[in-house]
């Protein structure tokens, strides 16, 4: 039997269950760390399933694993669902309307990870099954993916450890290998302590933290001009020492995210930061702490999983989107610029188009033009053999992050690319049991790519995942 089109019937079976679970958490948006009913979703589903559960991974609460299968190579898949705040929006329409003031949304299509990462185990759990197969499936759920590292607090505390290899994927305008890069990224609170007095009566008494802050930041923007060109540094006030200008303020926060190609760089980067939040409070004869909140590590390729991929994704074919789809996905373009749609074509190398929906496959050796983030993903490719799909779950040219994602986080559209993509992480996984010398090449590829530089996690070993991390 064609392993390929039995693995795919498996997704079949019982993908209902799966965009059920996917629309169930797009309803309860939960930000970093607090996914705890999206969390109690999966576990309820992989109980159902009849996976062997471990839950607090790294001590997080909403971290859980799932396992079936005995013997033979580890395949994991990896889940998210965690929302992002401020992104309520109502499904199914084509116009800004917050659900809830305020209120939290799937911005970036987590509730659909989750779910398709968690039916991408089942259908190749129950594979397994069929056909008596030695392995392991195993499914993480992997919480506070935007701005929080679980996945880089999992790794260190060798959650991945005997895994072979390790499949995930990502709503996208686009049907594609994701073989952008990723930068690694350190965020850090920098918490300065002045005095407080009289800002008119004895103002000379004072010694302001808020000055001290803006003092930083202007000197991290003269940086910029001296720093490599692909790395980003961004900034957030988070308490600027109170609400009255006629006190001087005694204390301020400020968090700086710093991103840069790869570990070395980002670790010098953060060097040099520091070093100006230090002499921003030798000028105003303040004191500053830093304190690291989350870090994660660029992310590695795998060329010999990134071409098996392809071939599963180029033998399935994109989603098969109708009228329907094609219809909101137009509305939704039309709410967006001719800039946003040009941006997301150049970044893999094409010419725009007039479709609304990705029905092709990007070729894999597309002259790429990458517009990078970070993501947690990173530390797990550095540890474990990762490829990732991108699923055009949102209409061509829609900027992650926006109400638009969230309005199409339940569409016809998004659901199709859900299951296309749980399809396309099943065929992998499956290709990689019965392949053995897929797993070799792929250990093999990421030993040549950590041979000069070992991976040594960006988190001191002191820093633990903060559970009530503050979004601003």
């Amino acid at each position: 039997m064609d392993n390929r089109t039995d693995i795919w019937r498996h997704v079949d079976a019982i993908k209902p269950r799966f965009v059920a679970l996917s629309d169930r958490v797009w309803a309860m948006p939960e930000v970093c760390y607090t996914e705890a009913r999206s969390c109690a979703e999966h576990l309820a589903e992989l109980q159902h399933q009849g996976f062997r559960i471990t839950e607090n991974l790294a001590g997080i609460p909403t971290a859980l694993m799932g396992e079936w299968g005995e013997g033979g190579p580890v395949i994991a898949f990896l889940g998210e669902y965690d929302a992002l705040p401020g992104l309520s929006q109502e499904a199914g329409i084509a116009e800004p309307r917050p659900i809830e003031a305020g209120g939290h949304g799937h911005g970036c299509g987590h509730n659909l990870l989750g779910s398709a990462a968690l039916l991408a185990a089942t259908a190749v759990k129950d594979w397994l099954a069929t056909h008596k197969v030695p392995g392991r499936v195993r499914y993480y759920g992997c919480p506070a993916e935007e701005g929080g590292a679980a996945k880089a607090f999992m790794v260190r505390s060798g959650d991945f450890d005997d895994v072979d290899i390790a499949v995930t994927w990502h709503p996208s305008s686009f049907w594609e290998v994701a073989v952008t890069p990723s930068l690694a990224n350190t965020r850090a609170d920098f918490n300065f302590t002045g005095r407080t007095s009289h800002a008119a009566a004895s103002p000379h008494l004072g010694r302001s933290a808020l000055d001290a802050v803006e003092l930083m930041n202007v000197g991290v923007n003269y940086m910029r001009e001296h720093m490599p060109s692909d790395a980003r540094v961004h900034y957030a006030v988070l308490d600027t020492g109170g609400i009255a200008p006629n006190v001087v303020q005694a204390h301020a926060r400020v968090r700086y995210s710093i991103r840069a190609r790869d570990l070395p760089g980002m670790t010098e980067l953060v060097g040099r930061v520091q070093k100006i939040a230090e002499g921003a409070a030798l000028m105003t004869e303040t004191t500053v702490k830093m304190q690291i909140v989350s870090a994660v590590s660029n992310t590695l390729a795998n060329t010999p999983l990134e071409e098996a991929l392809f071939k599963v994704m180029e033998d399935l074919g994109p989603p098969h989107f109708d009228d329907d789809d094609r219809s909101f996905a137009s509305q939704i373009q039309a709410t967006l610029t001719e800039k946003d749609i040009d941006s997301v074509y150049y970044t893999i190398g094409m010419d725009p188009t007039d479709k609304p929906l990705a029905d092709f496959l990007v070729p894999f050796d597309a002259k790429r033009n990458p517009l990078v983030g970070s993501t947690d993903v990173g530390d797990v490719s550095w540890v474990v053999p990762t490829v990732q799909v991108h699923a055009p779950s949102i209409a061509i040219g829609t900027p992650l992050h926006t109400w638009q994602v969230v309005a199409q986080g339940k569409s016809s559209h998004a659901h199709k690319a859900m299951v296309q993509a749980a399809k396309a992480m099943a065929g992998l996984g499956v290709k990689a049991l019965i392949e053995p010398d897929l797993i070799a090449a792929a250990k093999a590829d990421l030993d040549r790519r950590t041979a000069r530089t070992p991976y040594v996690s960006p988190l001191p070993g002191d820093v633990a995942p903060p559970l009530r991390m503050s979004l601003a």
